[in-house]
Order: structure tokens, then C-alpha cells, then sequence
């Protein structure tokens, strides 16, 4: 069996500033049809600043949609056209006041599949050094810094509940094997 849809029709439903909205009208391999609704996102990159001690900074910051104060890795949106590497730097300045020295990809992944278009793409920084950042107008973060042990802890625990950071501690606890 073939596993694509194929789309018949598309419903612009809201475009706006970070997403956009749309209903495709599909049809099923097997030839029925269906409706997909789909939130187009331009993509966005997360960033492990990790401190030459090894401890991993973290920034909390209030998340709207949830209604509560979220510990995670910094990230943010891409710009249209930007290289998600430049992205990365951009963010860990303007959250962490931090820039890297040494900057590898770790891993691009689709935050929720069934119904976002949102790939984010996942860096580990190193060699850090203090520069100063301008953070985003409408963003209040604490930076946090905490041994990578205690972390994974609090993913265990559920005091951390963020896709994205839980995915790119493990991955940076397998990478190390800390």
C-alpha cells in the first residue's frame, strides 16, 4: 500500500504573524477523501549551551497557550531565508547573552506531525563566552543553569513538560554518555 495523500483542494483559514492556517481536502490512497487541517510554521531552531563545567544553561520563561512557567532550552523562530546555524547563534545571544565557539547540529525533527508543518533543528553550543544579546520585545526569560543529571531528573519527574528540550537532553546525554 502507498502511504501519501494526495490534495485536491486548499482552504486558506488565517494567516498571521509566527503561523498560518489551512484546510487541504486529500484523497486517501484507496480513494476516498478527507480533510487535513494543517498549521504552517516557518520552522525554528533550539539550542544545549553547555558550560565548559559541563552544566547546561536554561532559560524559564511564561508559555501563553500552556498557562505556566516553562523550563526549556533556549529557541526561536527562523526568519524567512535564514540558515538555521545563524538562527541558533542569534537566539543563544538574545536569551543566554552567550555566544558558542563551537556549534554541532544535533538533530531536526517535526514537532507535531499530525497536524504542523514545524521542523526545528537542534544545536549543542560549547565554548562559550558572555556577549551581549538583545532579547525579543515580547519575551521575559530567567536563564537557569543546572547540571545535566538534575535535568534529566526533572524530565523523569515531569517538572519539565517541553518536547523539544526533553528530546535534545536525551539526545545530549546518549551523545556524551554522562
Amino acid at each position: 500500500m502507498e502511504f501519501t495523500e494526495k490534495t485536491l483542494s486548499t482552504r486558506r483559514i488565517h494567516e498571521g504573524r509566527i503561523i498560518n492556517l489551512r484546510e487541504d481536502t486529500i484523497e486517501l490512497p484507496e480513494g476516498r477523501t478527507g480533510k487535513r487541517e494543517i498549521v504552517e510554521h516557518k520552522g525554528a531552531v533550539c539550542i544545549v549551551p553547555v558550560l565548559p563545567d559541563k552544566r547546561v544553561i536554561m532559560v524559564r520563561q511564561f508559555r501563553k497557550p500552556c498557562e505556566e512557567s516553562l523550563l526549556e532550552i533556549p529557541a526561536g523562530g527562523l526568519e524567512k531565508g535564514e540558515d538555521p546555524a545563524d538562527c541558533a547563534r542569534r537566539e543563544l545571544r538574545e536569551e543566554t547573552n552567550q555566544a558558542t565557539g563551537n556549534m554541532t547540529h544535533l538533530f531536526s525533527c517535526f514537532l507535531a506531525p499530525g497536524y504542523s508543518t514545524e521542523l526545528i533543528h537542534c544545536y549543542l553550543a560549547e565554548d562559550l563566552r558572555e556577549e551581549a544579546g538583545t532579547p525579543d520585545e515580547d519575551e521575559n526569560l530567567n536563564v537557569e543553569i543546572y547540571e545535566l543529571e538534575e535535568l534529566l531528573a526533572m524530565c523523569d519527574d515531569g517538572r519539565i513538560k517541553d518536547a523539544k528540550t526533553i528530546a535534545a537532553l536525551g539526545m545530549l546525554y546518549r551523545r556524551n554518555n554522562f
